[in-house]
């Protein structure tokens, strides 16, 4: 995101300069910086949430602060989260200072370039092997399911119903019909069972280039505070069928195979056959890409967001080359197809 002037109005902005001052001095002495004075704060992203982010910046040193207004986000979750990855060997920022109940995070900051940037033909294979590395060593954390959030049969099932809710409903202007309802129904029993009989880990739960930076060691990784215990093939997954960039089926086969040989090596437990693992990838694919169309539809007639909806096709498309090669998902297809009539 461009730098852009910051708003004087904007009040929560002002608090948050105001904490960072008062915690700048503690950082640096922490850090081993002798800038202590705030300056001015940048703008360095947002996102489809309400979070903010600004980037400090001095001779010696930069850092990031996160804005994450209470209620509508919790920093809690992320700070306990970047301390169980960091614990596992990954790049991840390291929270300088906290205010939690004010949504106030000072953060290392991990660059200034996400993989989405600089991602092309020509380095694809080297970069996604260093995420699928970095992957594993994510999903060999030993975490049980009191650490963090299961994904559920509940949860998958919430998901799924914000493709009826918010893209049916409100992108559409329809709703189901007894038919379209149970060819619904149909492809939710199967989608959800097929992920509650994956083995499972630790779950990003938005694994993909946006989300990662270039940086030293790479990737850095980042936006993992919405993380789950749940299905094995779901990152994986992610990782290539991006909301914002597309890639052969042919290089996505092979980099799935990098990964299933990679995750046996290590000891995940992944299917034997290359065929039953590739099958899961694409019916927990056909699941969040449903989640992720229903997403961006409540981020435009919700939030006013309208942007995200230009993605959209990308996953119907998404949606297309897994319904060709996966018979049990016909009611699918002639859901879709009743739905474009």
């Amino acid at each position: 995101m461009p730098n852009q002037p910051i708003n004087v109005d904007d009040s929560r902005l002002q608090e948050l300069t105001h904490w960072f001052a008062e915690q700048l001095p503690h950082i640096a002495q922490q850090a081993g910086f002798a800038e202590t004075s705030v300056n001015s704060l940048q703008p360095a992203s947002s996102d489809a949430s309400f979070r903010r982010y600004f980037r400090w910046h001095s001779a010696t040193s930069d850092l990031v602060l996160m804005d994450a207004p209470p209620p509508q986000e919790d920093c809690r979750p992320f700070v306990k989260i970047a301390k169980l990855l960091a614990a596992g060997g990954l790049h991840v920022p390291k929270v300088w200072a906290e205010d939690l109940s004010r949504g106030f995070l000072a953060l290392s900051d991990l660059g200034t370039q996400t993989w989405l940037e600089v991602l092309n033909q020509d380095n694809a294979d080297e970069l996604f092997t260093l995420a699928i590395d970095a992957l594993i060593r994510m999903q060999k954390i030993s975490v049980e399911e009191t650490q963090l959030p299961a994904y559920d049969e509940a949860l998958l099932r919430r998901e799924l119903q914000l493709f009826p809710d918010w893209y049916v409903a409100h992108a559409l202007g329809q709703s189901f019909t007894a038919e379209q309802q149970d060819w619904w129904q149909q492809t939710c029993d199967v989608l959800v069972n097929s992920a509650l009989k994956q083995a499972k880990v630790f779950v990003h739960r938005d694994y993909m280039p946006r989300n990662l930076m270039l940086s030293e060691p790479n990737p850095g990784i980042l936006d993992f505070q919405d993380a789950v215990y749940g299905p094995i093939s779901y990152d994986i997954t992610s990782l290539f069928k991006d909301a914002f960039i597309s890639w052969p089926e042919a290089r996505v086969t092979a980099w799935l195979q990098e990964y299933w040989r990679k995750a046996q090596a290590c000891e995940l437990a992944v299917q034997e056959r290359f065929e039953e693992f590739q099958r899961d990838s694409d019916l927990m694919g056909a699941q969040r890409h449903l989640k992720v169309i229903g997403i961006f539809a409540r981020i435009c007639h919700r939030d006013g967001k309208p942007r995200y909806l230009n993605d959209v096709p990308r996953f119907f498309t998404y949606l297309q080359q897994v319904i060709a090669r996966r018979a049990e998902l016909e009611p699918l297809a002639q859901l879709l197809t009743s739905l474009s009539k």
